[in-house]
């Protein structure tokens, strides 16, 4: 009876588990993207392909994982795909030991995408069935909170330990975290017992809720998919592919600004949507996200502008406050930096703060949506098809995208994929208002 009543409590942390190590080999990758780009040096096209392969992956895996988590049981199909992301991160490994090409990194980059997918998919599903009805957004909000706690982690820790170790011990500890979460599913997840008749995709493809929701996310793809990418790249490459060439751990620090700020409030808003309505939380958080990926190429204007220092002389200011200075010596503090960080300036800090603010303005926008598509699927219609088709919505902006960006890097410069992603964000928005007003009236932003 105990054990029992501890596998019913260890539930939910038991999917939590699964987000973050999932989040941990996701955010990994997206830090040591610009290091593969130093690496291979790709073409345009290529460089596009490096995050393309990964989200045509993910398009192809949606339906048949989807459907199998409706008509089999969810926790089965979920011990698959995270065998599935063991086997990507092991050929990652493989890559570095046997000095694979282009065309190989693209391959696994492939294979990573159908088992993240799968993951994010069946484990949203599992915590949408399992969750009151009337809290959904707040439980998906603490879900979505270990998938960035891993986010701040994996860039960070994993930064690190490239830096130190290489390759090789970065993916041993993502294995690590998969096994770990495939034995929590396999020992204390109890089975899903619900069952799904027929092809659910058929009835909520139609669902008018649906198709309301698409209106804004198939251009909001767009922009995610440029902007989360872009950053990284422009912060990371080389200043003479027209990047800021920052080390790799103040990469990691400004991917991890932009999931900090994203985990720390996404509870909160989860459970204000659940409150005040969660389709204006879905507007007000795209629109705000549009508005700051505009200002992202404008960091080395902003920092000139407002004079910032450079981070290793605010380390030696910070040192050198009162009851600071007993800690810390000012040069000691100046020196770590500069070793961690190589020095980079005013501009990085401009740069954290704008991803910071893109992760408050996602933090709106994401719990909220998913509880909606999670009730258009409760009932019995097929939680894990209502997410499956989220899912694709976001696949032709996700592919297509970075094939777009990786162009306009080469052909224009960085600064024009945030304009193009900023925009495809504030189009989104207004196509959702006028779809939301036509479809369910004009009290739909606070009523649904």
């Amino acid at each position: 009876m105990t054990f029992g009543l501890d596998r019913t409590r260890l539930q939910f942390p038991v999917l939590y588990l699964t987000r973050f190590a999932t989040g941990f080999g996701f955010a990994t990758l997206a830090v040591l993207l610009a290091t593969y780009v130093n690496q291979y040096d790709p073409s345009g096209l290529m460089l596009g392909l490096f995050t393309s392969g990964f989200a045509i992956a993910q398009t192809i895996a949606v339906v048949p994982i989807a459907y199998l988590g409706d008509a089999r049981d969810k926790r089965n199909v979920l011990v698959g795909v995270l065998a599935l992301g063991v086997l990507a991160y092991v050929g990652f490994a493989a890559l570095d030991v046997y000095s694979g090409g282009e065309w190989a990194f693209v391959g696994v980059r492939a294979v990573q995408g159908a088992a993240v997918t799968g993951s994010g998919l069946l484990s949203l599903a599992l915590v949408g069935d399992r969750s009151p009805p009337t809290e959904t957004a707040q439980f998906i909000g603490k879900a979505n909170s270990w998938r960035l706690l891993a986010g701040i982690l994996g860039g960070g820790v994993s930064g690190i330990l490239y830096d130190v170790y290489g390759f090789g011990v970065v993916y041993s500890v993502i294995v690590g975290l998969l096994s770990v979460a495939m034995a929590g599913v396999v020992f204390v997840l109890s089975p899903d017992t619900t069952r799904v008749e027929g092809f659910p995709f058929r009835d909520l493809a139609v669902n008018a809720r649906i198709l309301t929701l698409t209106g804004f996310r198939a251009p909001y793809a767009v922009a995610v998919t440029l902007v989360r990418t872009w950053v990284l790249l422009y912060a990371g490459v080389e200043a003479l592919q027209g990047g800021l060439g920052f080390a790799v751990a103040a990469v990691s620090i400004v991917y991890g600004a932009e999931r900090f700020t994203n985990m720390i409030c996404q509870p909160y808003t989860g459970r204000l949507s659940d409150r005040f309505g969660r389709a204006m939380f879905v507007a007000a958080g795209g629109g705000a996200y549009g508005l700051v990926a505009l200002a992202v190429p404008f960091a080395p204007d902003l920092a000139s502008a407002i004079a910032l220092p450079s981070a290793s002389a605010l380390a030696t200011a910070v040192a050198g406050l009162p009851g600071v200075d007993a800690l810390v010596d000012a040069s000691t503090a100046a020196g770590l930096v500069e070793r961690g960080l190589d020095t980079p300036s005013g501009t990085f800090l401009v740069l954290v703060a704008l991803n910071g603010l893109l992760g408050v303005a996602d933090s709106f926008r994401e719990p909220a949506s998913m509880a909606l598509f999670a009730d258009e699927g409760s009932d019995g219609d097929g939680v894990a098809s209502s997410f499956g088709i989220r899912e694709l919505v976001w696949r032709p902006g996700s592919v297509l995208a970075p094939l777009a960006g990786g162009v306009l890097t080469e052909q224009v410069g960085y600064a024009s994929v945030f304009y193009v992603g900023g925009a495809s964000a504030l189009v989104g928005v207004g196509a959702f208002l006028a779809a939301l007003w036509y479809t369910q009236g004009a009290d739909a932003l606070t009523s649904w």
